[in-house]
């Protein structure tokens, strides 16, 4: 894909290397020097940051105020810790099936707000390896807005709001905005099986007084005593449905449900143009697990517990090269080193991500061809 003259030799690369150390503005002239630089170096982590005027190897000697990042992918990252809160299967680094429902709402939710609210078109969903979810806007006029202007599309698409004092986080206002309309209507396609059957929010005191805490004070004390006479779970959820007013007048529901399930992002990683994100395809050092794209329009299917770990695409590359050895016939004289690897490298279960990936760079491949098409035709270029 075509991209701007010196685009790749000012982008910079951080590696973390063993004991946590941390290495950020290196730079390479092509493909082949960062890849030698990562055999050397043995980074347990790779991020990558913005397009710089310069070099950011030579940050150093450029003079002061000159070195300045230009261009970045507008980033997104969602961490299930985040969620600590409102979830009462896991907590901390740990996930499980349960709670993955919360990345699955998060991709839909914000995947459809980037694009029509929006109008961004190439959008890249990768799993972080552990415990969250990254995005990477990648259009052009995404690339190069501001810092202003990326701190109002995060402010915008931010709506659970308030620190670990804060008891209720979301506060809506009539009538609800139609973005957020739209995030409830994901939300209630998985909110009672989530809430009631997943998360059990309405099995114990303990976990129901979190919710009833959100709750107007004029509805709270007789919800109190229902709930207490509610025979199970699935009781207390229909009491609580069948007691609070309805919209258009109120929107307590809503704000409950937002609250429980609407995306929460980190903010500090989409407002800032130099701020790293963890590459793709990253080995994750803790879990082992390979930071793969993830096919949007089968987000449901997508279970981070059958990434591939590093550990398995080292037995699944092994047994390919037995298995060509054995079955490779003494006249063909075997193939190119480089030939066998990418042969073998795609057979892995590396193979589904990868055509996701390259499916992404081909979209985006042709429409920076159609728009040059374009530009050629309105300035009669023939």
């Amino acid at each position: 894909m075509a991209v701007p003259k010196n685009y790749f030799q000012n982008r910079e690369f951080s590696f973390t290397l063993k004991d946590d150390i941390y290495v950020r503005y290196q730079s390479f002239n092509n493909q082949n020097e960062l890849e030698k630089e990562m055999q050397k170096m043995v980074p347990s982590k790779i991020d990558i940051g913005a397009v710089y005027s310069h070099k950011p190897s030579q940050h150093n000697s450029v003079k002061s105020g000159a070195f300045q990042a230009e261009s970045k992918e507008l980033v997104f990252d969602i961490d299930m810790t985040d969620y600590d809160d409102v979830r009462t299967c896991c907590s901390s680094a740990d996930i499980c099936r349960n709670c993955w429902t919360l990345m699955t709402m998060a991709i839909k939710i914000l995947d459809r707000a980037l694009a029509e609210d929006f109008g961004f078109l190439h959008r890249l969903w990768v799993y972080s390896g552990r415990r969250g979810v990254h995005c990477w806007v990648c259009d052009e006029n995404a690339r190069k807005l501001s810092q202003a202007a990326r701190s109002a599309v995060a402010e915008y698409l931010s709506v659970v709001k308030g620190g670990n004092d804060t008891i209720k986080k979301v506060h809506l206002t009539v009538p609800i905005h139609p973005s957020i309309e739209e995030a409830l209507n994901v939300i209630d396609s998985y909110f009672e099986d989530y809430a009631v059957n997943k998360q059990n929010l309405f099995d114990t005191k303990e976990t129901w007084q979190k919710v009833l805490a959100l709750v107007p004070d004029e509805f709270r004390d007789r919800l109190q005593k229902d709930f207490i006479k509610a025979r199970n779970s699935a009781e207390r959820w229909k009491l609580l449905q069948h007691n609070l007013p309805r919209r258009p007048k109120d929107c307590h529901m809503e704000e409950i449900k937002l609250q429980y399930c609407y995306p929460r992002l980190d903010v500090n990683v989409s407002k800032s143009i130099n701020h790293l994100l963890k590459s793709p395809f990253s080995v994750h050092p803790k879990t082992g697990r390979i930071s793969v794209p993830i096919d949007v329009k089968n987000v449901d299917k997508f279970d981070p517990f059958h990434v591939p770990t590093i550990s398995s695409l080292c037995k699944e590359l092994d047994q390919k090269i037995e298995e060509e050895r054995v079955n490779a016939s003494i006249e063909n004289g075997g193939e190119p080193e480089v030939k066998r690897r990418t042969r073998d490298y795609k057979k892995t279960s590396l193979l589904g991500p990868i055509k996701i990936f390259e499916q992404f760079i081909d979209e985006m491949e042709k429409s920076r061809k159609g728009l040059l098409l374009e530009q050629s035709d309105k300035e009669r270029d023939f």
